[in-house]
């Protein structure tokens, strides 16, 4: 059998060093190096950081600049857990697969970037063949459960009419960046103007899935739109990370919509905020599909975010090193599944 699959990891935050926790639990596969600029953790051992015996595993050492951790053909695959936006992250996606180095990142808009910077995925695309490497973007959502899920629920269908994908999440687990992100404990005044001049991030990848579900299925988008309205609770919340007292926003609801010949053809609605539980709002992921045969799918509570992105992250690394080089989204690969053999086993001589 080939030798260990080879991992290196840019970014080693929550997403990053879930990855590598679940990655050192793995058969065949190696974690070769690791970087990330964050004080606290260059310089230290992987092992110290994640509270893990190294066993008779190989070192690793957090190091702060890329070139120390990867060198040409260094590695398989590069896992960049680090940015959100494909223009923030196209300089590092860049720079790995010049080294002719695999890469997959948990960019949201990488997960179809055609759809909001279509020249930067062209750009990526050939750089990537011409490395002959591949790049993705995935996580749970985008990239599972609004769209790729989605997608695969229509082939059992005959004709389909109407898409609508809905995720009540909590955002109780995410760190501060998130919270900034979605409002948490601002007020409402302050929301509306964050929405207004366009610093309310909310969730990221709306017009990614809307893209790959009408790509896939043949539908054309004329027109996509998307709004923001505050969660506000009645109640003082608090998570690990986040505050909202009464009256402030504990989150936000987010809606958007894919026209197709003028008709809004696929709603998405995603309202996320920190402890929901205490106001009586339930978690959950539900998939509805007009059309025949109809589909009703419902699943509570939802698929924990952090942990499902990890996953597919992962889960997916044998698929994007077998791929045939340039820019992939999730319906360009084989279905996703959990590896609980050896990795090495699913890669193609």
């Amino acid at each position: 059998m080939r030798e260990n699959i080879k991992v290196a990891i840019w970014g080693f935050g929550a997403m990053g060093s879930g990855m590598a926790r679940m990655l050192l639990n793995k058969k065949g596969v190696d974690i070769v190096g690791v970087c990330d600029n964050a004080n606290t953790r260059v310089g230290k051992s992987i092992y110290e950081i994640l509270g893990v015996e190294r066993g008779n595993r190989s070192e690793v050492i957090i190091k702060s600049n890329i070139d120390e951790v990867v060198s040409k053909k260094s590695c398989d695959v590069c896992l960049v857990a680090t940015d959100s936006f494909t223009k923030k992250a196209f300089p590092k996606l860049k720079h790995l697969l010049e080294k002719k180095v695999n890469v997959i990142s948990t960019a949201e808009e990488m997960s179809y970037p055609k759809a909001q910077n279509p020249e930067l995925a062209e750009e990526l695309n050939n750089i990537a063949k011409e490395n002959g490497v591949t790049v993705l973007g995935t996580g749970i959502n985008p990239g599972l459960i609004m769209d790729l899920l989605v997608v695969c629920l229509t082939g059992c269908m005959i004709d389909v009419e109407h898409i609508e994908a809905k995720r009540v999440n909590s955002l109780s687990p995410f760190g501060p960046a998130v919270m900034e992100e979605q409002g948490v404990g601002i007020t409402i005044d302050a929301f509306e103007n964050g929405v207004k001049d366009g610093t309310m991030a909310g969730h990221v990848g709306f017009a990614e899935s809307v893209n790959m579900i009408a790509d896939a299925i043949g539908w054309k988008i004329d027109k996509f739109e998307q709004q923001m309205k505050p969660i506000v609770t009645t109640i003082d919340r608090k998570s690990p990370y986040g505050f909202a007292k009464a009256g402030d926003v504990a989150g936000v609801n987010m809606t958007g919509q894919g026209y197709v010949d003028g008709e809004v053809k696929i709603d998405m609605i995603h309202p996320q905020q920190i402890e929901p539980e205490m106001e009586g709002t339930e978690t959950g992921d539900y998939i509805t599909i007009k059309g025949t045969p109809a589909i009703h799918m419902a699943n509570k509570p939802e698929v924990e975010g952090g942990l499902g992105t990890i996953a597919m992250c992962v889960n997916i690394i044998p698929h994007v090193i077998n791929a045939r080089p340039g820019l992939k989204t999730m319906i360009d690969l084989p279905v996703p599944r959990a590896i609980m053999g050896d990795m090495r086993e699913l890669i193609e001589e």
